[in-house]
């Protein structure tokens, strides 16, 4: 083996790696269960705002190796919805709004109803709204100019009654996208600010939603009004330190105060713990809040100037904004100003804002905040709905970035009020509650143009402006999706992930030392450094963990067996021939290479197009699979071979066998192609039964597929659905009662006001369902979880899922073709593939309802189709590896292509079974422990691997056989048409 040193330190450089992200996980875990320790309360509840203020004291400090936990966080292996509770949404922009707002000024009745044709449309399109808006008026309305609905006063700038229709279109669209663009930087600074941590935020591409997934939350309702309320934009004045001085000297006696009454309780539980205590002097503070304001500029901070300890008067600090916090400090400061004593010191339009970023006091090294006293908040003189325009800008005597920023009328009357009101004083502008510019004004400002200028960055100009053009359009977030997952379906999924996982990895670990003796502990040991690689790779990434994830991973490792499998049957059949140990291991690596290769990228080709169109369920499941495919074949291809190089060098073998797997598929003759006529029929008749199902009973379509709300309900005893149905039917709802992981659990599906975009409406229907489960026939049952899908997420889902399919075929039979250089091979492959697809919908179409498990068709469903198609595929495609193999090989290329066919399914046979026993084993289990919320996709799986095999055998090589024998016929045929046409001409 070449550059063994090499590769020996690329394996210890990748397992370091690896094992150190994995520990950096397990420290921030421990800091995570420390904090909940600190937190805990005497009933034995967690605190959640103690356990906050433990985790933003360590926020910005070393917690591990020099690494703060807010890095640590940011690349850990995090867990999932699934497995620790939260909820996840996807919410979406609404064009409609946006375009309505913008032709406000038109009193054309057409726009409104092109508005709602095109709203109707996008539910089953991929079409920009604004394209579609515009077919559907110039189809009402094809001699108005769009410039006569949508030029304006406040746009003059941009657009005139002269502008073509096409300027238009593209002035509409970029506000569109602009809105969607505000309203991801709005959401993303709310979901900074909720205190949560790992939370996910993320554009969806090519459409205008973003996805939010919020680790831990236990108020849903709050979340839907943060989440889906419009931006709130506003003016406010800011009280100067020196105008409410009384006030913060009576703010900074109180503080004192507490500091007094903490220092003499810790003195008495001193005394009460000790005999004597030194006697301490307990009359001073460590400093006067309004002495440090005391209308000072503090922009540059001293190490001195910062309050030491970790007394009350320490947590404020005087700033720019009138005060200063640690942002570590920032809920103990909460706590103290919205006690009611507080607010009675203060003038009761006062309020504390912060600033909306911090920023890193380069002396102490602390992470400072600025908070504001801000005048009539909620009540502002000035709100966003008057600014008609805002850019970013340069001033044009510093060349500085700046913000130009233009009101309509009624906006520059009240601009230039309260500009003549506080002259040499600051504004405070707010979005959400925080402020994110608070300018100097330096006169009074007439015309409704303004300039504010800073020490701004080119961003943070850009930003501000992108914050001001918030206020000017109303494009509220509508939730689209959404999922709810209680903390204790949480905790069962982890237990089910880790038990699954276990005993998925024990079985096949067991497995492969049964039937490859001494070389089963060299394939098991890259087994394991896979495993750790896979987890280590998807750390360092900051990926997330989901139970479908965990059976992506452990069904990887099992697939991960392949690859030791075919190299050790090349061995075996190298040995069987007589050649020495070393030159048997050598040339079976070399010649299991490429059906290793082909076999993995038509695997790797499936986890692709799964990553590109999967969300939720099927995304976890690609990722963990993507990242395995590539961590199996470093671990196959070089930690098996160093180890068997290790014995070559000590002169020693290796044994392949055990003494009943010796002669197991050794010799064996099976004719597989010529019955394959019984085996189309036999394929047909199930297909045919299948289709039968599907056209009398149909499917059971997820909430993926139909749109609606699914709710899981776990009762005290076990429940019949026909009860828990009748109920919800007496409760006025139309809905679905299926039994879901236990006869005491179920699942409740109805699509009742799911066009309703109102944030009340499910609160309201989460009150009438837990009003409905809470006794049926006297059987208590709680909502444990539940689920929102919109109509057009449905829609989406289904067409994203077919050109997944198709998608996948397309890229398979082009990769087969190219490697084979015959359309027979790619043929015979994607028929085996069809063949599988309707075997397996045709199944779930009979036995739905049957089996004790939801067999839904919906997105996890596709994703276990498309994953069975890349195990067809590549259980396929090495058998096509050693047809050509023997197509190549001269002594053999001479036989009839029947017995060639024959020949390599049989000297394959081993390698098939194997692979197919481990896979199975690993599903098995999976389906037994893996919880409900993946048994359906396992069933799939399951059944996917049963039949992949079976197409792979009886199916794929035997139509290869049919279309080679037909290519051999049509060149015969050809051939003497030939020879017919040369001796006539001969004649």
């Amino acid at each position: 083996m070449r550059n063994r040193g090499g590769i020996l330190t690329l394996v210890a450089i990748f397992l370091a790696v690896s094992v150190y992200y994995l520990v950096r996980t397990y420290k921030a875990n421990s800091i995570r269960n420390d904090a909940e320790a600190a937190a805990m309360t005497a009933d034995g509840n967690v605190d959640r705002q103690a356990k906050q203020r433990y985790l933003d004291s360590l926020w910005k400090q070393p917690v591990f190796l020099g690494t703060t936990l807010e890095d640590l966080t940011k690349q850990e292996l995090g867990l999932g919805l699934d497995l620790q509770g939260g909820m996840h949404v996807i919410l979406e922009v609404s064009p409609n709004d946006i375009v309505q707002s913008l032709a406000s000024g038109s009193r054309d009745p057409r726009v409104a109803q092109a508005i709602t044709s095109a709203s109707e449309k996008a539910i089953k399109s991929s079409d920009h709204f604004v394209d579609l808006f515009v077919g559907d008026f110039k189809a009402l309305a094809p001699n108005v100019p769009l410039a006569r609905v949508f030029s304006t006063a406040s746009n003059r700038g941009e657009l005139g009654l002269n502008s073509t229709d096409s300027e238009v279109t593209n002035y509409v669209k970029d506000e569109v996208d602009g809105a969607f663009d505000r309203a991801f930087n709005i959401i993303q600074t709310r979901v900074d600010k909720f205190g949560v941590s790992n939370a996910n935020l993320q554009r969806l591409s090519g459409t205008n939603r973003i996805q939010v997934e919020l680790p831990g939350i236990d108020n849903p309702q709050r979340v839907r009004k943060l989440l889906s309320g419009a931006a709130k934009l506003e003016f406010c004045e800011v009280y100067e330190p020196q105008e409410i001085g009384t006030s913060l000297e009576a703010f900074s006696g109180y503080l004192a105060q507490l500091d007094l009454e903490e220092q003499t309780k810790n003195l008495g539980d001193l005394a009460n713990s000790k005999p004597s205590v030194a006697s301490t002097d307990t009359s001073s503070t460590d400093g006067d809040l309004a002495s440090q304001l005391g209308g000072t500029d503090n922009a540059g901070l001293g190490a001195d100037s910062l309050l030491s300890g970790n007394t009350f008067s320490s947590l404020f600090i005087g700033g720019q904004g009138g005060l200063m916090v640690r942002t570590k400090d920032s809920s103990r400061v909460n706590e103290i100003l919205h006690r009611p004593v507080v607010r009675q010191l203060f003038p009761a339009d006062l309020s504390f804002v912060y600033d909306v970023k911090a920023f890193m006091n380069e002396t102490t090294n602390e992470e400072l905040v600025n908070l504001y006293m801000v005048k009539d908040m909620g009540h502002a003189p000035l709100e966003g709905d008057v600014i008609s325009n805002a850019r970013q800008d340069y001033d044009p005597t510093t060349g500085q970035p700046d913000v130009s920023m233009q009101m309509n009328a009624t906006g520059s009357r009240k601009w230039r009020e309260l500009t003549a009101a506080n002259v040499g004083q600051r504004v405070a502008i707010l979005l959400d509650n925080y402020v994110y510019s608070a300018p100097n004004v330096n006169q009074e400002i007439t015309g409704g143009n303004s300039s504010i200028s800073g020490n701004f960055t080119l961003e943070e100009a850009s930003d501000l402006a992108n914050v001001l053009k918030a206020g000017k359009l109303p494009a509220p977030t509508h939730i689209i999706e959404e999922a709810v997952v209680g903390a204790s379906v949480g905790e069962s999924a982890v237990r089910a992930g880790v038990i699954s996982s276990l005993a998925g990895l024990l079985a096949v670990l067991i497995f492969v030392l049964v039937y490859y003796n001494k070389a089963g502990w060299i394939a098991n040991l890259a087994l394991i450094v896979n495993l750790i690689l896979l987890l280590g790779v998807m750390a360092s990434f900051g990926a997330t963990l989901t139970l479908p994830g965990i059976a992506g991973m452990v069904l990887s490792i099992g697939m991960a067996v392949d690859a030791n499998v075919l190299i050790y049957e090349r061995i075996k059949e190298e040995l069987d021939e007589g050649k020495p140990f070393a030159t048997a291991v050598r040339n079976g690596f070399r010649f299991a290479m490429p059906s290793i290769i082909d076999s993995n990228v038509t695997t790797l080709i499936t986890g692709i197009i799964l990553f590109i169109f999967g969300t939720g369920l099927v995304l976890g499941f690609a990722t963990t699979l993507l990242i395995g495919i590539f961590t199996s074949l470093f671990c196959a291809i070089f930690i098996s071979r160093l180890v068997f190089e290790y014995y070559i060098k000590k002169g020693k073998t290796v044994t392949f066998f055990t003494a009943w797997t010796e002669k197991m598929f050794k010799d064996t003759d099976i004719d597989f192609v010529n019955k394959r006529k019984i085996f189309y029929m036999i394929s047909g008749a199930i297909i045919i039964a299948g289709a039968v199902s599907i056209g009398i009973r149909g499917f059971g379509l997820g909430v993926d597929f139909k749109g609606g709300r699914t709710y899981v309900a776990k009762f005290e005893n076990s429940v019949k659905t026909e009860d828990v149905r009748q109920a919800m039917e007496n409760a006025g709802f139309t809905a679905e009662v299926k039994t879901f992981g236990g006869f005491d659990q179920v699942k409740i599906t109805t699509a009742y006001e799911i066009d309703n975009t109102d944030p009340n409406v499910e609160l309201q229907i989460q009150e009438q369902i837990n009003d409905v489960v809470e006794s049926v026939d006297g059987n208590v049952g709680e909502v444990v979880s539940s689920s929102k899908v919109g109509p057009t997420i449905a829609n989406d889902t289904i067409w994203n899922s077919l050109k997944a399919i198709l998608y996948s075929l397309i890229l398979t039979f082009i990769y087969i073709y190219v490697r084979f250089r015959s359309v027979a091979f790619s043929f015979g492959a994607v028929v085996a593939v069809f063949h599988d697809v309707l075997v397996i919908l045709g199944i779930f179409s009979i036995f739905n309802g049957i089996l004790p498990f939801s067999l839904d068709v919906d997105q996890a469903f596709v994703g276990a189709i498309l994953t069975l198609m890349g195990y067809s595929m590549n259980d396929t495609v090495v058998v096509f590896d050693r047809v050509r193999e023997y197509l190549n090989d001269k002594s053999k290329a001479k036989e009839d292509i029947v017995k060639v066919i024959n020949n390599a399914l049989n000297s394959t046979l081993s390698r098939t079974a194997v692979t197919g026993i481990a896979t199975l084993l690993v599903l098995l289990i999976l389906l037994i422990f893996g919880g409900e919320t993946i048994r359906g996709f396992i069933f799939a799986m399951f059944l996917g691997v049963i039949v992949g095999t079976y197409s792979s055998l009886y199916i794929a090589a035997p139509i290869v056989v049919d279309a080679m024998q037909r290519q051999l016929m049509k060149e015969k045929d050809a051939g003497l048409k030939a020879a017919e046409v040369a001796l006539t001409a001969k004649k």
